[in-house]
């Protein structure tokens, strides 16, 4: 097994900052912005560089979790991109609140989620702590646990008010975004942060304006030095979907066995991985219901879909340490007879290493159960893979490659992993993974739906988790799934 291909904390820090925004139905900027933004407020309010840091990162990190409660805001709005993006942008305080007090399950979900990504990534415990605690209003009516202000880390107030600010004014003008946020002073976040604000945001947005965000760098030393598995983002990206647990993954596995085996090399072959595992960012600007759509689709569903290796590309280009990889993932869903998108280019301007990605990503969805369309036996996807050959529009030597010798992703537990949980803990865990009730898991495994809750809960024990969307992330990041 190939080791995890890593990259520079920050740049993974800022990939998952782009997922996030596209997630919430904000610009790919939004929170690079909403960053500098809060760095500045915490000067502002005589903070140190420490203190400017945690803030920056955790606004970064803020919508790091809301891949993970993506199927639960589908059920609530209908539209879990739009709906976030109509909450975001609300300006009556009054009805913000409610939104929000709607949202609670939601908002424990994102929490934990971020919470532990910043653990994951290494971060200081007080990034983590803001990031666990970034529902919290300084009123003491926020979510997830309606804490009292003073159990409130700073930083909370700091990233809040930075995002809203950073929100109302291009959305409303600035004169309405001071006006929104001084209606929320006292009750959203503390009078003197909405002071700094009111002082210095004319200057800081003229700042923007000319570019202060566009290219952030990392806070601190220690955060240069440090690396994280690009596998985090994988993950990240597929909790947005249940069914595509561990997609990212796979495809990054076919993808590598298929680069070699049409005979790339080690470089290409490690940028081909790479590029599968950052695939699916666009995948967070469509919302749930269209992805989990069996059916005929309306021609604004096609085109946000033609659209996701745009994003993609767009996203993951900003990061230095992977351009190369986000060109070659934007060429996921062309076609070698022009068919595909989202540019409709054929034949020699699909470059080999994009061709492969390409079959890589076919096969494993032919091989993966989603909504309406059950998974494809092993002989059907060979015959299907095949079939797309032949008609022109998938690369045949890829296609043989992968024909020749079927793909299908291992995992390899860590010892630790192992003796966390037991064999039918991982089984159950499987299936609450890709989104079963705990009825739809009892059946599959043949065993009653209070044995399957005694089993989450010794999960949710033993991996030090309260959710569903944690215990997923916490077992694909040890192996087990």
């Amino acid at each position: 097994m190939q080791p995890a291909p890593h990259i520079p904390v920050f740049d993974a820090i800022k990939a998952l900052a782009f997922v996030g925004d596209l997630s919430m139905g904000q610009p790919i900027d939004h929170s690079a912005r909403t960053a500098w933004i809060a760095s500045q407020i915490a000067a502002a309010i005589g903070r140190d560089a420490t203190v400017q840091g945690h803030a920056a990162c955790a606004s970064l990190l803020r919508w790091s979790g809301c891949t993970a409660n993506a199927p639960e805001f589908s059920d609530l709005m209908g539209d879990d991109v739009g709906g976030r993006r109509a909450m975001l942008s609300t300006a009556s305080a009054s009805a913000a609140a409610e939104f929000a007090g709607s949202v609670g399950p939601m908002a424990e979900i994102h929490c934990e989620v971020s919470g532990d990504i910043a653990r994951t990534l290494g971060m200081p415990p007080e990034v983590e702590r803001t990031l666990r605690h970034m529902f919290e209003a300084f009123d003491g009516r926020g979510k997830p646990h309606g804490l009292r202000a003073s159990q409130i880390p700073e930083e909370v107030f700091i990233v809040s008010v930075a995002g809203d600010l950073e929100i109302f004014s291009r959305v409303h003008g600035l004169s309405n975004a001071l006006r929104y946020i001084a209606e929320r002073s006292d009750a959203r976040y503390p009078a003197f942060v909405v002071d700094a604000v009111q002082q210095h945001a004319v200057d800081w947005l003229h700042a923007l304006e000319q570019g202060a965000a566009a290219d952030m760098q990392s806070p601190s030393d220690a955060l240069r030095e440090a690396t994280a598995s690009l596998e985090l983002i994988a993950d990240v990206i597929d909790l947005k979907l249940p069914w595509m647990t561990g997609f990212s993954r796979r495809v990054a596995d076919a993808a590598f066995a298929c680069a070699a085996g049409v005979g790339l090399g080690d470089v290409e072959q490690g940028q081909v991985r790479r590029a599968a595992l950052i695939h699916g960012i666009g995948r967070a600007s469509v919302p749930n219901a269209v992805w989990d759509s069996p059916g005929v689709r309306s021609e604004a569903d096609k085109e946000r879909l033609r659209l996701v290796p745009y994003w993609t590309d767009r996203a993951a280009r900003r990061i230095g340490t992977l351009r190369t990889e986000a060109e070659i993932a934007s060429f996921v869903d062309e076609r070698i007879d022009g068919s595909g998108f989202f540019r409709g280019i054929k034949g020699p301007a699909i470059d080999v290493e994009g061709r492969v990605l390409a079959v890589a990503a076919h096969w494993v969805l032919l091989r993966t159960s989603r909504p309406g369309q059950p998974a494809l036996s092993e002989a059907d996807a060979i015959a299907a893979l095949k079939n797309e050959a032949e008609l022109g529009r998938l690369d045949a030597a890829a296609v043989a490659v992968l024909t020749g010798h079927p793909h299908e992703a291992t995992t390899a537990p860590s010892n630790e992993a192992t003796a966390l949980l037991s064999s039918r803990e991982i089984e159950v865990l499987g299936r609450i993974s890709l989104g079963d009730s705990n009825k739809e898991a009892a059946r599959v495994l043949g065993i009653s739906p209070s044995t399957v809750r005694a089993h989450l809960e010794n999960i949710f024990r033993k991996l030090e988790c309260t959710t569903r969307a944690a215990a997923t992330l916490k077992a694909l990041t040890l192996g087990l799934l």
